[in-house]
Parts: structure tokens; sequence; C-alpha cells
């Protein structure tokens, strides 16, 4: 990878994994290497499995193992398991053995008060330059923004789990 950047997709709208998982997949069929790091989530979505089987993306999970946190309290291991699991994907992208990093969900886990936003701007600030690295997740900070070479809003116009009860469905949003 020679110039890499920093790419955000950001918003509440729907499509930010989804677009991450389509440019790990694109760069994966031009011979790149890529790691995709999913934080806040612990469950193991439908698309984490195939994106390894058949495409082979080295794909972890970063969650604490107590279900979503957006669903239960805060609690300060939490905030530690996150720390840790940072570290390990900083280690990981400053390697030389990945061309793109992929942090899903990493924002969302300033939004909940989990990690801070110096601890994700120094992240951002180590990237080398031959590292493509991708942040999801809603609420991206202006300095993230700032510090990035492209960003997209996903924006809701509609959808059904606000205009109904409709729960997430398999093969669809997990």
């Amino acid at each position: 990878m020679k110039n890499g950047k920093t790419q955000i997709y950001t918003g509440n709208g729907k499509g930010k994994t989804t677009a991450a998982i389509g440019l790990s997949i694109r760069a994966a069929g031009r011979g790149f290497k890529v790691y995709f790091a999913q934080f806040i989530k612990d469950m193991e979505y439908g698309e984490i499995s195939i994106l390894n089987d058949i495409w082979n993306i080295d794909v972890k999970l970063y969650g604490t193992g107590d279900g979503c946190l957006i669903s239960r309290p805060l609690e300060e291991k939490d905030k530690m398991i996150a720390r840790k699991a940072l570290a390990e994907v900083k280690s990981i992208m400053l390697s030389d053995n990945y061309d793109i990093i992929v942090c899903d969900e990493l924002n969302v886990t300033m939004a909940l008060g989990i990690l801070k936003e110096e601890e994700i701007i120094d992240f951002m600030k180590n990237k080398p330059d031959n590292v493509e690295l991708i942040l999801t997740g809603r609420g991206a900070t202006d300095k993230q923004i700032e510090l990035a070479d492209l960003v997209t809003e996903m924006k809701e116009i509609k959808h059904y789990y606000t205009d109904s009860n409709v729960k997430a469905r398999d093969g669809i949003e997990r």
C-alpha cells in the first residue's frame, strides 16, 4: 500500500459497517491483507465467518463477553478491555503485516465513555503511511474528522427500527 489514508464512516444511518466490509472485500480481492477489528460487538454477526473463510480477512471481536455495551450499564472492566484492545490493534497496525485496518464501532466507544477521544486521536496519528485505516461508528468527533482524509456520514431518512417495532433481522442487520 502506498500513501494510505484514514477514512471514517459515521452518522445515524445504517450502512457504516457494511461499507467497511465492502471495502475490505474489495481490498482482499486485490491481494491486500486486511485486519477487521469489531469493538463493542460481542456476538458474531453473519458477515464475520464469511470474511475469514472466503476472503481470508482476519477478524477479531473486541467486545467484553458480557453482551452488547449499549444495552447495559458501563463497568470499569469495559474500559480496561477496550484500552487493551486498542493497544493490540495499534500493535497490529504498526506490525507491517496488514495493508488495511478496520476499527468497526470504534467511534461508539467514545460516545459511551469507554475510550477517551485523546486515545483514539493518538491511535489515528500513529497510523503508518503504508496503512489504510477505516473507523466506523456513530459520533465521530470534530478532531477525528479534521484528521481523516475521507469522512462519509450515513444519514437516516427512514428506518423500520424507529417506524415500527421491528428488531434486527438475521442476514440483514446481523
